[in-house]
């Protein structure tokens, strides 16, 4: 081996194990945050919801409260400086000058847990990938050696994050690879690889339980064409959810004065949420409810109806949140319609078809089925859902609506909320 070969593999030695250290920081780092805003916004959105609960003058005041906390904030303590959500990670990756700035880190954190604490009809989750995604960009910029490596550096701590908050490695790689990266290679294998690693390794040793204990025992053939139909339904309410956020995000755009949207958002939104206090937060509280209550499940009138509201009405007070000023984004809502959506649609088949289809198992399928579709990776739905739930029992059925949901909505509105590029053309 000549002399200079022997130093260019030294020199790419000394780049790896800098890779794996900065990785090993990323990752805890990310995770740490992930978890402390999870259970933060978790033990913070019980205390007020049961509060507006025993008070309904609370949803009234809740939501102005937040959306105005998060207007002062932006404009005191961050400087005027906008949050565009995971859009912004996209710029950072997609441009060699464009930069996560740090305060993205206590911005998103911050404005994520006042909006679902405040009862804004969304989740931390988008919040919690744009700050880890930060995380991540700081460390690039720290060393040289780094530059060329950010898009995988940003990844790590974006894959770390979704892991603290679902559970799952393999989640949060492939929401990294299918949403940020869009591409593999040797480093963000590594990076990644290592960020998950660290992020599970810390959750196994607080003991985070799954999100949902669902007991799901089996599944039948029979059913097949039920899941089809189920992933073709759910493909259509996604694009449903897409283009309303799109919609109202642009017509409240067109409200000048921040006081206005503020108080015509937080108006609407508590009025939403006294008709259906299942919308507060991110409605975890309320999957969490009709999973122990589906065994005495039978469609009727009255909760057809019910189901057929929140169905349309999340969509839009998830929509007026975020056009409101309020942090996160379509990971949330998507579980919460997913789930509402596999509940009506199997008492549908069950009552009209006699199907006799397991509502448990379409709940769940209706989860991974409209994240999927909202945000156009269906592996990271798969196993996302599969780690929400601890049950690996619908593996091919849910791989089988992920992918029927996605190729649905894509062939009628090919963006997502996070890709779409509005046409600012005349």
């Amino acid at each position: 081996m000549t002399k200079a070969a022997k130093i260019k593999k030294n020199h790419q030695l000394i780049v790896l194990k800098k890779l794996l250290l900065v990785s090993v920081l990323i990752g805890f780092l990310s995770s740490f945050l992930g978890i402390v805003l999870k259970r933060m916004t978790e033990y913070y959105e019980e205390i007020f919801f049961e509060r507006a609960n025993s008070n309904i003058l609370f949803y009234l005041i809740f939501p102005f409260i937040g959306l105005s906390l998060i207007y002062l904030l932006r404009q005191y303590l961050f400087k005027k400086k906008e949050n565009k959500g995971i859009k912004e990670v996209f710029e950072s990756t997609e441009s060699k000058r464009k930069n996560l700035p740090n305060y993205k880190i206590p911005s998103h954190f911050i404005n994520g847990f006042l909006t679902v604490v405040f009862g804004g009809s969304t989740g931390i989750e988008i919040s919690t990938v744009v700050a880890s995604a930060t995380i991540g960009s700081v460390a690039q910029q720290k060393k040289n050696i780094f530059r060329q490596y950010k898009t995988e550096l940003i990844c790590a701590g974006v894959a770390a994050g979704v892991t603290a908050l679902f559970g799952s490695p393999l989640a949060g790689l492939l929401f990294a690879y299918e949403v940020v990266s869009k591409k593999i290679t040797q480093t963000f294998l590594l990076t990644t690889t290592v960020a998950v690693m660290i992020a599970f390794g810390l959750l196994h040793l607080i003991d985070e339980a799954p999100l949902f204990a669902i007991p799901i025992k089996t599944w039948h053939l029979k059913a097949i064409p039920y899941f089809i139909l189920l992933g073709i339904i759910a493909g259509l309410h996604s694009v449903y959810l897409t283009k309303t956020v799109l919609f109202v995000k642009n017509h409240f755009s067109k409200i000048n004065t921040p006081f206005y949207r503020i108080v015509i958002g937080s108006s609407l939104l508590s009025l939403a949420l006294l008709l259906f206090p299942q919308l507060y937060g991110e409605g975890y509280h309320a999957i969490k409810t009709i999973i122990h209550s589906t065994n005495q499940s039978l469609l009727t009138i009255s909760l057809g109806l019910s189901l057929i509201a929140i169905l349309l009405l999340k969509p839009i007070v998830t929509s007026i949140t975020l056009a409101s000023g309020g942090d996160g984004g379509v990971f949330a809502p998507s579980l919460f319609i997913g789930a509402f959506l596999g509940l009506f649609t199997a008492l549908s088949f069950n009552h009209f078809f006699d199907s006799d289809v397991i509502i448990l198992n379409f709940m769940v399928l209706g989860m991974a089925a409209v994240l999927s579709a909202s945000i156009q990776a269906p592996l990271t739905a798969l196993f996302l859902t599969l780690s929400l739930t601890n049950n690996y029992i619908l593996f091919l059925p849910i791989l089988m609506v992920c992918y029927i949901a996605q190729t649905t909505a894509k062939i009628i509105f090919p963006y997502t909320v996070y890709s779409f590029i509005p046409n600012t053309t005349k």
